[in-house]
């Protein structure tokens, strides 16, 4: 099941058939989608998760941990591969996958988990993190491409850092009793770095468009972002 969740980063393999004008013109959307989907996810999923097991002031503190880490990151980032203020790739694409890698790693760690209680609820597990990862990484490739990546290569790192899910799976299959404990605290880490990766570089990106209704057009596609992961928290989730 994790090879079936690590493959669905391959679902931006459809751009390589889009006209290229076409696709320039959908990245703004994407990356708007992919602004509101990481901070619902953070908020909704992660942060909403962490919180059954451990109490607000600690996954709070470990969210700001987070958060303040991945402005770290970028900064280091920034220094290395940005020279007089010219980047020809964002930072903010590399916190994007380093981001989903930790993510992807805690979605292999559940699903093993989950298949240790029981088959049917393994599949089920698997299938609601389907649900909210095909739509977020078609908004991360396009955020990967708006950042400077060429299709081939966004394709490539995040078909990468997607199977880190197989990864925490066979972790989790020889681990499952000693790593349950620590996935409440991960939640919240990776939930800081989803929330500053949205507020800090997708964001502030969207206040660049100058005409209103392409402005518009990317803030709807910011709501349904939204909207999406929190429907699929209530839906799937439970």
């Amino acid at each position: 099941m994790t090879s079936v969740v690590g493959l669905i980063s391959l679902v931006g393999v459809v751009s390589l058939w889009v006209k290229e004008k076409f696709l320039r013109k959908m990245l703004m959307a994407l990356v708007a989608f992919s602004a509101g989907a990481l901070l619902s996810g953070a908020l909704f999923h992660l942060l909403a998760e962490s919180l059954e097991e451990l109490s607000a002031t600690m996954a709070f503190g470990y969210l700001l941990v987070g958060f303040v880490l991945f402005f770290i990151v970028e900064r280091f980032l920034h220094w290395h591969h940005c020279h007089n203020g010219r980047c020809e790739t964002h930072p903010f694409t590399y916190l994007i996958l380093f981001g989903d890698g930790i993510h992807n790693l805690i979605d292999g760690l559940i699903i093993a988990a989950s298949f240790f209680v029981s088959v049917p609820f393994g599949i089920v597990t698997s299938l609601i993190i389907i649900g909210h990862e095909i739509p977020q990484e078609l908004g991360d490739f396009g955020a990967l491409v708006y950042g400077g990546f060429s299709k081939f290569k966004a394709l490539f790192y995040n078909f990468i850092s997607q199977i880190i899910c197989v990864v925490g799976g066979v972790i989790g299959y020889f681990l499952a009793g000693s790593i349950e404990g620590v996935i409440p605290f991960i939640l919240p880490f990776a939930a800081g770095g989803f929330i500053y990766i949205s507020a800090s570089d997708l964001i502030p990106e969207l206040h660049k468009e100058p005409d209103l209704k392409k402005s518009l057009n990317s803030f709807l596609f910011f709501i349904i972002g939204i909207v999406f992961m929190f429907v699929t928290k209530i839906v799937l989730g439970g």
